[in-house]
């Protein structure tokens, strides 16, 4: 096993990889900026390096720094985390060639598929169902309103190296494709350094279904069912659930399978996530993978027992999985919300102080966070704050449960999007589970009078 992982990133992320490497008896380093000193993950790591100032660039990002601090505090293995380099194929064959485990896929499974194109035509290749759409990156705005014309509007311009929603741009008609293709381009350069882009016919309905895969180093491959993540505002995530109730036994098999021949084509190795679409006939597509953890791999971890960070550092040991697909079954159903430091009513940031917090307990429910009194959320990072999980042995117990948890969540100093989440929670298309990644738009169109005054500051 390895002696010691230094965490290549902050926020809970960071702190829950430091609890996964205690329990397995590993050391730990914490990287941090200039403003992240007074950080958990720094405070329960068991040595901490400064690798620079609060910008990202010039610290998270900062690969020079990163593998530095591996050196000097004789780290063996560096866990990426999600966000930052968790998906950088170049940061991670470095860590190879220095002899230091990335705890993640290889490096040519995070090139293959960072490559939203390639990716697309390994999945085809493997069996795995694709919407029509462009053939490779496409040249300009004139071969993409050709295209477009061919497959039918509307379409979708994707960033063929990005994801997270940037340099995506829906067309409904052939007169808006070139302003929309510029804007996006420009919108993945800036991202991701490469505004590349690609097109695929654009579902109006969509939900949108992840499939969890995990694979060791032996060619052993299960999932881990699906997570339903369509309540999402501009392509970002904010509630997701497991399992899906759009997806019944036999469609989940039946996803199973094709994902776990995919897998099992390219050879792919430690987690990952399969993203697809589903329509409203029950048809799925391929749409990408995440070739990390996930934010939301608490949900999957509550319906099945699993821990899957610890998971993710055996097997990038080399452990094998001590799973086999018949033994992991669904034992309960989890939902978990994102708490970020935003208005919820306009979704504006909202850094600054935690003046006062208490976080909801009892039984079924959990909370991922860095947060505390006198905590100080900075500006120059992702405004997630916790995540807020809550299961049952029924989907309605767990939207009880998650509706008496955001009632006792007290965040003081900062505001938080806890108001918009009750307003979900209460809305009938979400407590029927018939809805789609229409649901927030449907809320927000019903007027922001609607939402709930939240009590105290939070």
């Amino acid at each position: 096993m390895f002696k010691k992982v230094l965490i290549a990133n902050r926020g809970e992320i960071a702190l829950r990889v430091i609890r996964a490497c205690r329990e397995l008896g590993i050391g730990t380093v914490a990287v941090h900026s200039t403003v992240d000193a007074d950080s958990l993950h720094v405070r329960f790591a068991d040595e901490a390096v400064c690798i620079g100032p609060p910008q990202s660039k010039l610290s998270y990002l900062d690969t020079r720094a990163l593998l530095s601090a591996a050196e000097v505090t004789g780290a063996d293995a560096i866990h990426p985390g999600y966000g930052f380099l968790s998906e950088n194929p170049a940061f991670a064959e470095l860590c190879e060639k220095l002899g230091l485990k990335f705890i993640g896929p290889r490096s040519e499974m995070l090139r293959l598929m960072g490559n939203k194109v390639a990716a697309r035509e390994a999945m085809e290749k493997a069996g795995l169902p694709l919407l029509p759409g462009a053939r490779g990156v496409l040249s300009d705005a004139v071969e993409a309103e050709k295209i477009a014309r061919q497959i039918g509007f509307p379409v979708i311009l994707k960033a063929a190296a990005g994801g997270g929603g940037r340099g995506m741009k829906i067309v409904r008609e052939a007169s808006a494709v070139a302003k929309a293709f510029e804007a996006a381009s420009a919108e993945a350069l800036a991202s991701f350094g490469d505004g590349s882009m690609y097109l695929e016919r654009y579902i109006e309905e969509p939900r949108h279904i992840e499939l969890q895969m995990v694979a060791d180093e032996h060619g052993n491959i299960i999932h881990l069912g699906e997570r339903e993540c369509s309540v999402q505002r501009r392509h970002q995530k904010m509630i997701e659930e497991a399992p899906s109730p759009a997806v019944s036994p036999e469609l989940r098999r039946e996803m199973g399978e094709v994902a776990l021949k995919a897998m099992r084509d390219i050879g792919y190795n430690n987690v990952g996530t399969i993203e697809f679409l589903l329509d409203e006939k029950g048809r799925y597509y391929f749409m990408e993978m995440n070739t990390r953890i996930q934010v939301e791999h608490p949900v999957t971890e509550q319906v099945y027992g699993l821990d899957l960070v610890r998971l993710q550092i055996k097997l990038a040991n080399g452990d094998p999985l001590e799973r086999t697909q018949e033994s992991v079954v669904p034992r309960f159903h989890a939902i978990e919300c994102r708490v970020n430091a935003e208005d919820a009513r306009t979704f504006a940031p909202s850094p600054g102080t935690i003046t006062g917090y208490h976080q909801p307990g009892g039984y079924g429910v959990r909370v991922d966070t860095m947060a505390y009194e006198d905590y100080r959320v900075q500006p120059y990072y992702d405004s997630l704050v916790a995540k807020l999980i809550c299961w049952g042995d029924k989907r309605e117990v767990a939207i009880s449960r998650m509706r008496r948890a955001l009632e006792e969540y007290v965040i003081e100093g900062i505001k938080t999007n806890i108001p918009f989440h009750k307003r979900v929670l209460d809305h009938q298309g979400f407590l029927t589970g018939r809805y789609d990644t229409r649901i927030v738009d449907q809320i927000l169109s019903a007027g922001a009078d609607a939402i709930p005054r939240p009590q105290g500051k939070s």
